[in-house]
């Protein structure tokens, strides 16, 4: 009955949890002619830094009040704030040349207008939960008339017009500001797209459309423009300020850009464009244009890559197992042969060497047995996040569109998965003999996560200090602690009591008092080289996508390639699985029962090469724009997710050792 009563409390936990969730954007909103738009302005990023600071860090107009719009757990996280802006916008009615603010900047303003534009910082804005974005279009080397276009999300602040190279072979580099944006706001009327079902009681009522418009297309054109005002300038006139500088519809007189000088200052007029086009898009194919897939060939390329490797790895497996082990296993289980023939046949075995004569060491409890049951449990808490993940982002549920929910998901599954953590890490620590049952539970429940708060506390301290909106508010950090406390710790202990009653495994062989002697081994069969192979085949089965991952952090782009991942995850699973078998079976013929840890070390040695691979691309990427902080913010969090990795590919390499080792064992007569 107490059983019954935990499982009701867990699931009404897991009920209550699911329905705290919400995912935005999925719901289309109409607007009717002349209702207002709100643009909403969010974060300036670069990919030249890892820091992302608040829009209005810098002094560009605001309005009288700015309202921080509300968000949800993983865009808090993220930090994807969004704010009021003094932008002006109504469902189909164009507006050139609004005046937004007259502002006068002092030395030290401009020159952080300059800092930002080096850097190649983009301001960041949304509408309707679309992100502003600018199109660029792209020849190819070997077609030069066939050209690419792409959406750039954000728009430059600045950049540079021109240098300066002085007797002295100095160079000064000018830059301008963009204070003027054309937004062209594409829609699609809705009654020519969306009709209500009709009515079950009344078959013949005519169909009842949506009215208004649809927001399909938010697009942004920078310009720099020194603007000049006609007469006295005034600010109750804005937003419809007279200039010298525009003409009619968009059009503008002669005119010089607007410099950034960090040694004067200066005066900026902003001004900005409404434009309102007609578009045949669908409001359900809105999100097309910015997760266009434009190289497919090369993740169809990398599959084929991981799919010629994994049947490599298979062939060899499948010899092991139908020529070696079989014959093995027929020559030890023989039972027609006479007694004498026995008895010749184990003296034989004893002049044998293999893993036939190391069966009574093989199962030999390893040091810091504890340990490894814990890592193994919280691996497949991880194994299991990330298959639920990557399910749910197959099907569309972690779509870009709504917002923060890959966040969201990522930290739901984890906490659920709770449950495997504790089950896996009870069932190794029957086997290990364990007696501090509690401090292995405890221990599965919090040292990943305690690790994991320490590194994500360190950073957030050194992003606040920096002023960048990277930072979580303490109130986020300690709202996720509480979840984990209320929802992962609890499923973790309610795991490792369905583990702790459960039968324990059993071995096949019984291990001998008096540990076996390990011969000589090769330079080929020790722990480092073994980890060096054995992370270097699945590290070629994901690097590329791995690039992309990582090419999208860097240039701020959506990431929404999840069937290749997927596909390219299996696989990687898969091809780590199979050379840590063969791996093990070769130490295992070598006479080294030690394979506990080794197993999980070598599969984990992928996570190594992730990391070089993360640092060599930081510095590819990075150039010039290379600074401490921005260092220990990449690698913190990449050190954080390769820790995770090794912890995940190192589960699977040593489960697969465990059952085969199980399965082979269990398979040979031993007196």
């Amino acid at each position: 009955m107490t059983s019954r009563a935990v499982v009701i409390f867990v699931l009404c936990l897991l009920l209550g949890s699911a329905a705290a969730f919400y995912l935005p954007g999925v719901a289309p909103r109409t607007f009717r002619k002349n209702q207002s738009v709100n643009i909403k302005v969010q974060t300036l990023t670069s990919p030249e830094s890892q820091l992302q600071f608040d829009f209005y860090q810098l002094p560009f107009c605001r309005p009288k009040h700015v309202r921080d719009l509300p968000e949800n757990l993983g865009e808090a996280l993220t930090g994807d704030k969004a704010h009021t802006s003094g932008f002006v916008a109504k469902m189909k009615k164009n507006a050139y040349c609004q005046t937004l603010c007259k502002r006068t900047y002092t030395p030290k303003q401009m020159e952080e207008f300059q800092d930002f534009a080096i850097l190649d910082y983009r301001a960041n804005m949304r509408l309707d939960n679309l992100p502003v974005a600018q199109i660029a279009k792209y020849a190819y080397d070997d077609q030069p008339d066939k050209t690419i276009q792409l959406y750039n999300l954000g728009f430059p602040i600045g950049s540079k017009l021109h240098e300066e190279v002085h007797s002295d072979d100095a160079v000064t580099e000018h830059y301008v500001l963009n204070n003027h944006l054309r937004f062209k706001i594409k829609y699609h009327p809705a009654a020519d797209e969306m009709a209500d079902k009709p009515d079950p009681n009344n078959p013949d009522a005519a169909p009842q459309y949506m009215k208004g418009n649809l927001i399909v297309g938010f697009e942004v054109i920078p310009y720099s423009i020194q603007h000049k005002e006609v007469g006295k300038w005034n600010e109750t006139c804005a937003p419809n300020c007279k200039l010298h500088t525009c003409a009619s519809r968009g059009a503008f007189t002669p005119h010089t850009p607007q410099m950034i000088d960090p040694k004067k200052g200066g005066t900026v007029i902003w001004t900005y464009d409404i434009e309102w086009q007609k578009s045949d898009v669908k409001w359900a194919s809105r999100w097309d244009v910015y997760l266009n897939m434009t190289d497919d060939k090369v993740h169809w390329f990398s599959i084929i890559n991981s799919v010629v490797i994994l049947v490599f790895l298979t062939a060899i497996v499948g010899m092991i197992f139908a020529r070696v082990l079989r014959n093995d296993l027929n020559k030890y289980n023989e039972t027609h042969l006479t007694d004498e023939e026995k008895a010749q046949q184990q003296q034989d075995l004893k002049e044998e060497s293999g893993w036939k004569l190391i069966y009574g060491d093989v199962f030999r409890t390893p040091p810091m047995a504890g340990l490894l049951a814990v890592y193994t449990g919280t691996g497949m808490q991880l194994l299991f996040m990330a298959l639920m993940t990557l399910a749910f982002s197959c099907l569309g549920f972690l779509s870009p569109s709504n917002r923060g929910s890959l966040m969201n998901a990522v930290l739901l599954f984890f906490f659920l998965s709770g449950a495997f953590a504790g089950y896996f890490a009870a069932r190794f620590c029957q086997i290990f003999k364990e007696e501090s049952k509690l401090k292995i539970t405890m221990l599965t429940a919090l040292s990943f996560q305690g690790v994991c708060s320490v590194v994500f506390f360190i950073l957030n301290v050194i992003v606040w200090t920096e002023g960048s909106s990277n930072a979580i508010p303490l109130g986020t950090f300690v709202a996720v602690l509480a979840l984990s406390f209320f929802i992962s710790v609890p499923l973790t202990f309610f795991g490792a009591y369905l583990g702790f009653r459960s039968e324990p495994f059993t071995f096949p062989t019984r291990t001998n008092a008096i540990p076996r002697q390990i011969p000589p081994q090769k330079w080929y069969l020790h722990r480092g080289v073994s980890m060096l192979v054995g992370g270097l085949l699945p590290f070629g089965a994901v690097f590329v996508e791995l690039f992309f991952i990582l090419s999208s952090i860097w240039q701020h782009r959506f990431y929404y390639f999840f069937g290749f991942l997927s596909l390219v995850f299996c696989i990687l699973l898969l091809i780590c699985a199979e050379i840590c078998l063969v791996l093990c079976y070769l130490q295992l013929c070598a006479e080294d029962y030690k394979w506990w840890w080794r197993s999980f070390f070598v599969g984990g040695a992928t996570s190594w090469y992730m990391l070089a691979y993360g640092a060599y691309h930081y510095v590819a990427r990075a150039h010039h724009a290379i600074s401490l902080v921005s260092s220990v913010i990449y690698f913190g969090y990449l050190g954080v997710i390769c820790y995770a990795f090794f912890v995940m590919t190192g589960t699977v390499g040593f489960l697969t050792c465990f059952t085969f080792l199980k399965k082979i064992y269990g398979s040979v007569k031993i007196d």
